[in-house]
């Protein structure tokens, strides 16, 4: 239930509450709302909930949780846990466990309650969890409407907000409204909860309210109302200055009216706390320490007086305004006054209060303080126990870890870690030796998102270590990770670092398993760097030394890297072998997700998009599973998004940029990102945005390209992308042709940029300008190619284009509309067709096929296509046949593809992950797929697809 407060009637809030009723009555029609309500402290938000909550009354379920004041120590989820505990009880555990079909073990990861002898929890993972919560909710839902609020969003930790994120993305029916609030200054600019509340609001998945201060008008009603008399316009005109505005404040110093006014705003605050008895005082003074409502049991030990005193003091609190009741529990009637009492404490009363508080969440493991880690490092390092606080850091670094809170553990080893110094014993307090401690903390970090970080810790290890002494595998690891913490920030320097660590393996290890690890990392950077066959020698060595092991996962690894070397350098068959064996003997995440990620980079870049998509959506849905979202994750988002490009998915492609643009990131990973939003930008026709974008990030990719040709290569396709997109020919094709100047490996990132080039040279050669050389030269860079990648439908398209015949272009058309190529060079090879046959005379001809390129630019909404086609075809004379106008068909391509998942059975939510769009989107294309074919349910709209003719809306369909 909503807390109630003893408190003057509320004025001034009439717009907002009928925000606030109008979305509930949305939501209990079944159309589900999130609403924000922000404003300073002491504006009233917390309020103007509880008025709408007393309001609903028993027409709604109600679930609060808070966001907790721990300053550096938030706990992962810490208000959800709260609001689900709630909801159980509401539904019912027995309900829960039926209902959830074994889901209910994942929740136990947050309620230990719900966890069984069966449990296993090396099962769970971040994708299950918020899977079986939003299941947890539509669930009660069902029972009754739900109105789930979360209480200060500024004090919410990372995995939280990250929830939040999932839950406005993924309910998008059923009875449910989220409300938040959010005291705007304390949020700040650039941090997690600013980044929520921007990204939320961009992508309309949230509403906001901001409470303004009240008006004159407003400030005297309220006061009157609290001291029950006529106030005099000097006396409001006081109130509003020294108040501006604040309902909580206005509130303060009505209830000074028959005294003196205090001087400042602590003085104000601490009012109404001077007034009380001293038992009552120390009873106020007690639960200032509680970092969440406090029970009455608890208050009771913590106070140290008799029953009778403590009922009396507590009732005298909450008369007086102080203390709330809260199902069952106290709380302060708003946080200020809680952190004026706080403050007001001496030094040494602060300490023992939070030594008792630090004590009893140690020996009570019931109810709301169960085992709480990141509430015990909380209250340790109040207490000025810095041997305890230590230990409790360390063990919630370990519990966030297991949930896969990667920026909540880091926080927690970061409080450790300087912590450390202060503990005579650290190591035997943490439970771990400090550079061990800093290795780990690295590795998070790197999880987590923040590669700098992750690099400056294990720069601290290395330079606290003495060679002499150290555990060498230890040395060697450390070497090794700030080798790949280098990389991940596209920085130079990894190789010298990965053969200083194999040095010292040699010299003084004997450890197969790590030998082979750190070989395959080397081999890794040579491969990314083009130096291909020490790559494949390395990696070979590698394995050799992973068979000795027995580890499967290095052999997966070392079989991987070979496999890229060997696709780069031709060798697609003997590449394809390498690859079967990566994932064969792959047995850890790590090792599944490299196979993923690379096997896929290899399909696109051989045109097999649809393989490669369905790869990657697969290995997308395991690093969710593995929690590493913002690693591997964000790679294998990249390998979705480019095979996407090329099969005109561009709103899908825009859908994930979007989401991805939301998380944080390593840096080289956002590199690929930035590389592929550069050509969404300009396939939209947005060149000068495009081009900004570039020169923002070129200084970057050169820095990278420097050791890793890839990133090189992605320089050259944004170079040309934007010149394209600009109408800038001759730019686009010079690019290419610089390419093939320089002296760097070639990689197949290459065959790309060949075939764009035949697109580039017919448009130029339809100008007008001399294209001879430029011909020859991308004729013989293609016919050097290894004869694997030979005599294929690339090859007859790009040959067409660049000496084009009626034969020849018919041919290339018959390829274009096939699966294996980019889905531009349907329209781009009818316009050239087009155009021959023009130049022949043959002008019925050349305006179907117009028609037809018009009709897939369109389709996949190319802005150079549609312009080049149309020039063309105002420069000819012509009028392009809509050959698409199918009166049968009146579904658009995306609403085909949602018709198609809808006939599979497939719920909103599972559509929005098919297609990656949000579940929002979903709706809105469900609703038109039913409105265009006059049905009212999904079930007919399946039976209708089955009755649709063969061939509809497959320009574009995936």
């Amino acid at each position: 239930m909503p807390p109630l407060a003893p408190s003057a009637p509320m004025v001034g809030r009439d717009a907002e509450l009928a925000h606030v009723r109008t979305l509930f009555e949305r939501a209990r029609e079944g159309v589900p709302g999130a609403l924000l309500i922000e404003g300073e402290a002491g504006i009233g938000k917390s309020r103007l909930l509880r008025e709408f909550g007393a309001e609903i009354g028993g027409r709604a379920d109600v679930h609060v949780g808070w966001c907790l004041d721990l300053g550096a120590t938030r706990s992962p989820y810490g208000p959800l846990t709260g609001i689900l505990r709630s909801i159980v009880a509401r539904v019912g555990v027995a309900r829960v466990r039926e209902a959830l079909n074994g889901g209910a073990d994942a929740l136990g990861m947050l309620l230990p309650e719900l966890e069984s002898s069966a449990t296993d929890r090396d099962r769970t993972s971040p994708e299950r969890l918020r899977d079986v919560i939003a299941a947890l909710i539509e669930l009660a839902a069902e029972q009754a409407p739900q109105v789930l609020v979360v209480e200060d969003l500024h004090w919410a930790d990372e995995s939280t907000l990250a929830m939040l994120s999932f839950l406005l993305r993924t309910l998008a029916q059923g009875r449910i409204l989220l409300l938040l609030t959010c005291r705007t200054d304390d949020v700040r600019r650039g941090d997690a909860v600013s980044r929520f509340i921007a990204e939320a609001s961009r992508q309309r998945l949230l509403e906001r309210v901001v409470l303004e201060r009240l008006d004159l008008d407003a400030v005297r009603t309220l006061a009157e109302q609290i001291t029950g008399r006529t106030l005099s316009d000097r006396s409001i005109e006081r109130m509003q200055e020294r108040a501006e505005g604040v309902p909580f404040f206005v509130e303060e110093i009505a209830g000074c009216a028959d005294a003196p006014l205090p001087d400042g705003l602590r003085d104000l605050l601490l009012a109404r706390f001077d007034r009380l008895s001293d038992d009552a005082r120390r009873v106020v003074q007690v639960a200032s320490g509680a970092e969440r409502p406090i029970t009455h049991n608890l208050l009771a030990v913590l106070a140290g007086i008799d029953e009778e005193r403590l009922d009396a003091s507590i009732r005298e609190a909450t008369r007086s305004g102080i203390l709330v009741i809260v199902d069952e529990d106290y709380r302060f009637r708003h946080a200020l006054l809680r952190e004026a009492v706080h403050d007001d404490l001496l030094p040494g009363e602060r300490a023992r209060l939070h030594r008792v508080y630090a004590e009893m969440l140690e020996s009570r493991c019931e109810g709301s303080y169960s085992a709480d880690a990141a509430a015990l490092a909380y209250h340790w390092q109040l207490a000025q126990d810095d041997r305890r606080a230590l230990a409790a850091a360390a063990e919630a670094m370990r519990q966030a870890k297991t949930q896969f809170a990667f920026a909540s553990a880091a926080r927690f080893g970061e409080i450790a870690l300087g912590l450390w110094s202060q503990v005579s014993d650290a190591a035997e307090a943490a439970g771990i030796e400090r550079l061990d401690l800093l290795l780990v903390l690295a590795s998070i970090l790197r999880n987590a998102g923040d590669g700098e970080r992750a690099l400056a810790v294990v720069n601290v290890a290395l330079g606290e270590l003495d060679p002499d002494t150290v555990d060498p595998r230890l040395h060697a690891r450390l070497l090794r990770d700030k080798a790949f913490y280098t990389m991940n920030l596209g920085r130079p320097g990894s190789i010298p670092l990965l053969q200083r660590s194999l040095e010292i393996l040699d010299a003084r290890v004997d450890d197969d398993r790590l030998r082979a690890s750190v070989l395959n990392t080397l081999a890794s950077r040579y491969m990314i760097a083009g130096d291909l066959d020490e790559a494949i020698r390395l990696a070979t060595e590698a394995g050799e030394f992973a068979e000795r092991a027995g580890s499967d996962d290095e052999v997966s690894i070392a079989a991987n890297v070979r496999a890229v070397s060997r696709a780069h350098l031709g060798d697609v068959a003997g590449s394809v072998e390498e690859y079967e064996t990566a994932r064969s003997r792959a047995r850890s995440s790590t090792a599944e997700l490299r196979y993923r990620v690379n096997f896929s980079d290899l399909l696109s870049h051989l045109g097999r998009y649809r393989e490669a998509v369905q790869l990657a959506e697969e290995g997308l849905a395991r690093s969710r599973r593995f929690g590493v979202e913002r690693t591997s994750g964000s790679v294998m988002t990249q390998n979705m998004a480019v095979p996407l490009l090329e099969l005109g998915e561009v709103e899908r492609v825009e859908e994930m940029l979007a989401r991805e643009l939301a998380q944080s990131t390593l840096r080289v990973f956002r590199m690929y990102t930035t590389m592929t939003r550069v050509r969404v930008l300009s396939w939209r026709g947005l060149h000068d945005e495009a081009a900004e974008l570039l020169a923002e990030s070129l200084p970057a990719f050169r820095e990278t390209g420097t050791v890793e040709r890839q990133v090189w290569y992605d320089i050259v396709v944004m170079t040309v992308a934007v010149a394209e997109s600009s109408g800038d020919l001759p730019a686009a094709l010079d690019a290419i042709l610089r390419m093939l100047d320089d002296a760097g490996p070639r990689l197949l990132h290459q065959r790309r940029l060949l075939l764009q080039s035949g697109w580039i040279i017919a448009g130029l050669r339809a100008r007008g300008d001399d294209v001879d050389g430029a011909v020859r030269r991308i004729r013989a860079a293609w016919e050097e190619q290894h004869p694997q990648l030979r005599h294929d439908g690339w090859e007859t398209l790009l040959f067409a284009l660049l000496d084009p015949t009626i034969d020849a272009l018919a041919a290339a058309m018959v390829v274009a509309d096939g699966d294996d190529v980019p889905v531009t060079f349907r329209a781009v090879v009818r316009l050239e067709l087009a155009r021959l046959h023009v130049r022949g005379g043959d002008r019925a001809a050349a305006t179907v096929l117009l028609g037809e390129a018009a009709e897939q630019a369109d389709a996949i909404g190319h802005a150079q296509l549609r312009r080049e086609v149309g020039d063309f075809a105002a420069h000819a004379g012509l009028r392009p046949v809509d050959t698409a106008a199918d009166e049968a068909d009146p579904l658009t391509a995306r609403e085909h593809q949602v018709l198609d998942l809808i006939a599979e059975g497939l719920s909103n939510r599972q559509i929005g992950e098919r297609l990656f769009i949000s579940v929002k989107t979903v709706s809105v294309h469900v609703s038109a797929v039913l409105r265009k074919l006059g049905v009212s349910t999904r079930t007919e709209a399946a039976v209708a697809a089955q009755r649709m003719p063969v061939g509809s809306g497959d320009v574009t369909r995936a």
